[in-house]
C-alpha cells in the first residue's frame, strides 16, 4: 500500500511538478487522438452507409451503427470494473488492440455478417471514453486535471470540421474500404504512442469480478438497445420487439436483484445510488441523447432541397454540410476549455452543467423556430456546440469531485451506459412523433426513396430536444451544492474515508 499515485515520467502526485511539461502535452494529445477517433468512426459509417448497402445488397444497414453502440453499452460495466482492478492504461490498450482486430476484420470482409463482427469488436472504442478521463485523473498532475478532462472529452468536436471531406475522398478515391484500412493505420499509431507517453495508473481496487451480474447487465442493455433500435422497423407490436424489450427488462431486474445480494457486485448499487452519482449519470443521459438528436436532424434539414418548397433546406451536399457543421465541431472544443479553465480556478462544475444545458436547450429553440436562414442556422448551431461542450467537459469533472480514485473507471462506465442509452432512446422518440403525424406529401419517385418531413415536423422535433436538454439542466440544478467525495467500501464491508492507493 501506498499514499499518491505515478505520474508521467516515473514521478508521484507528492513530487511531481504541478504544471504542463512537454511529455504531459504529447500524452494528452495522444489521449485526445483517440477519442478522436471515436467520434470520426461514427460519423464516417454514417457517411459511407449508401455505398455499404449497395455493395453486399442488403437492406440491414442499420446493424452497421447498433452493433458498434451495442457492444460499447453492454461491455462497459465489465470494463470498468476490470480496470479499476488491473489498470487503466491496460484495458484502454486492450480496447485498441482489439478495435484494430475489428476494423481489420472489416476491411477484408467478404460478406455482410464479418463486416458486422468486426464492426462489433470495433465497439470496444466506445468505453475508451471514460477509460481515458479515469487514466488521466490519476496519472496527470492535479492540477492540469480539470482542464486535460476537459480538453479530452470536448476536443472530440475537432473531427467534426475535416471528417466530411477526408470521408469523401477516402470513399470516392478508394471505396468504403479504405475507411477501416484508416482505422487500422490511425489506431495502432495512437496506441504506440499512448504506450510512449502515458504511464500506467498505479492505483488498484481489491475487489472480484461478478461474472453474473456482468452477464444479466451486458444482455438486459443488449435488448433494451436492439428493441429500442429497431423497434420503428419490426413494429412496436411485433412479437420481436417485444420479446427484446420485456427480456431486458427481466434480466436488468434480475441484475438489480443480483448487485443486492452479491458481496461485490459489478456495480455497487450503494455507489450508483448516491445523489451526486446517479444525477450526473442521468444528466449526461440526456446530454449525449440530445446532442445525439441534433447532430441527426441537423444535416437532414440542411441537405433537403430548397426547391421542393418545403419551408426549410438548402440542398447541400455532405461536404458542404461542413459549413454548418464546422461552427458546432470548434466551439464544442471552445466550450471545453472554458469549463477547464473554470474548474482550475475553483468554480464548481454543477453550475457549468446547467449552464451547458441551457445553452444547447436555447439551440435546439432557436432551430425549431428559424430554420430557413442559413447565417442564423450557423450562429443557432454555434450556440448548440458551445453548450455542448460545457456539458461534456463537466461530466467527467463532476465523477471526478464525487468518486475517489479506485471507483473511478467502474463509476464512469455505468455513466457511461446513460450516455449510450439515451441517444439511442431519444431520436426514436422524435422520429415515431414525426413519422406519425408529419410525413411530407411529396412522392418517393421525387425523392429517391427518402422521406421528407414538413417544416411543423421538424419543428416539433426540435422542441422534443430542447425539452431534453432542459430535463438535462433541471436534473444537473439537482446536484447537492457541496460534494463530498464517496468512501472506498472495505473488505469487511464498511467504508474507509480516507483510501489508500495499491502500487502493484
Amino acid at each position: 500500500m501506498m499514499v499518491g499515485h505515478a505520474l508521467p515520467g516515473g514521478t508521484t502526485a507528492d513530487t511531481a511538478p504541478q504544471r504542463w511539461t512537454p511529455r504531459l502535452v504529447f500524452s494528452l494529445a495522444s489521449i485526445v487522438l483517440l477519442l478522436e477517433m471515436l467520434a470520426v468512426s461514427y460519423m464516417m459509417i454514417s457517411m459511407a452507409l449508401p455505398a455499404i448497402s449497395a455493395h453486399y445488397q442488403t437492406t440491414q444497414g442499420a446493424w452497421l451503427l447498433t452493433s458498434f453502440l451495442l457492444v460499447g453499452a453492454v461491455t462497459a460495466p465489465l470494463i470498468g470494473k476490470l480496470a479499476d482492478m488491473y489498470g487503466k492504461r491496460r484495458l484502454l490498450l486492450a480496447c485498441v488492440g482489439i478495435a484494430v482486430a475489428g476494423s481489420f476484420l472489416s476491411a477484408v470482409a467478404g460478406s455482410y455478417a464479418m463486416l458486422i463482427a468486426g464492426r462489433a469488436l470495433s465497439g470496444l472504442l466506445v468505453p475508451c471514453l471514460f477509460l481515458s478521463y479515469s487514466l488521466i485523473r490519476d496519472v496527470f498532475p492535479a492540477k492540469t486535471v480539470a482542464l486535460a478532462v476537459s480538453i479530452a472529452t470536448s476536443g472530440m468536436g475537432l473531427i467534426a470540421i475535416p471528417a466530411p471531406f477526408l470521408t469523401g475522398w477516402l470513399i470516392d478515391n478508394h471505396g468504403f474500404r479504405s475507411i477501416f484500412w484508416f482505422f487500422v493505420v490511425g489506431l495502432v499509431v495512437l496506441a504506440a504512442m499512448i504506450v510512449a507517453s502515458t504511464d500506467e495508473s498505479q492505483v488498484r481496487l481489491r475487489s472480484s469480478i461478478d461474472l453474473i451480474g456482468a452477464v444479466l447487465l451486458g444482455a438486459g442493455i443488449a435488448g433494451v438497445l436492439v428493441a429500442v433500435s429497431f423497434g420503428p422497423t419490426w413494429g412496436w407490436r411485433s412479437g420481436a420487439t417485444l420479446a427484446y424489450l420485456v427480456g431486458g427488462v427481466a434480466l436488468l431486474v434480475a441484475w438489480f436483484v443480483s448487485a443486492r445480494t452479491v458481496r461485490e457486485p459489478l456495480i455497487d448499487l450503494n455507489v450508483l445510488g448516491k445523489r451526486p452519482v446517479l444525477l450526473t449519470a442521468v444528466g449526461a443521459g440526456f446530454c449525449y441523447g440530445a446532442s445525439g438528436l441534433f447532430t441527426i436532424l441537423l444535416p437532414m434539414l440542411a441537405m433537403t432541397p430548397a426547391i421542393l418548397g418545403l419551408g426549410y433546406g438548402f440542398g447541400v451536399s455532405a461536404e458542404g454540410f461542413a459549413i454548418f457543421q464546422a461552427p458546432i465541431g470548434g466551439m464544442v472544443v471552445v466550450g471545453g476549455i472554458v469549463v477547464g479553465m473554470f474548474v482550475g480556478r475553483g468554480v464548481r462544475p454543477r453550475p457549468l452543467m446547467v449552464t451547458g444545458m441551457l445553452c444547447m436547450a436555447a439551440g435546439f429553440a432557436c432551430v425549431a423556430m428559424v430554420h430557413d436562414d442559413k447565417a442564423l442556422l450557423i450562429a443557432f448551431a454555434a450556440l448548440f456546440g458551445t453548450g455542448m461542450g460545457m456539458a461534456y467537459a463537466s461530466v467527467p469533472n463532476l465523477l471526478i469531485e464525487a468518486v475517489p480514485p479506485q471507483l473511478q473507471a467502474s463509476t464512469a462506465s455505468i455513466v457511461g451506459v446513460f450516455q449510450s442509452v439515451f441517444p439511442a432512446v431519444l431520436p426514436v422518440i422524435a422520429f415515431t412523433v414525426m413519422n406519425n403525424s408529419y410525413i411530407a406529401p411529396i412522392p418517393l419517385e421525387l425523392t429517391q426513396g427518402a422521406i421528407l418531413y414538413t417544416d411543423t415536423g421538424y419543428r416539433v422535433a426540435f422542441l422534443i430536444g430542447a425539452a431534453a436538454a432542459v430535463l438535462g439542466a433541471l436534473v444537473a440544478f439537482a446536484l447537492p451544492r457541496r460534494i463530498e467525495q464517496l468512501a472506498v467500501p472495505a473488505a469487511d464491508g464498511t467504508a474507509t474515508p480516507e483510501p489508500s492507493l495499491v502500487r502493484d
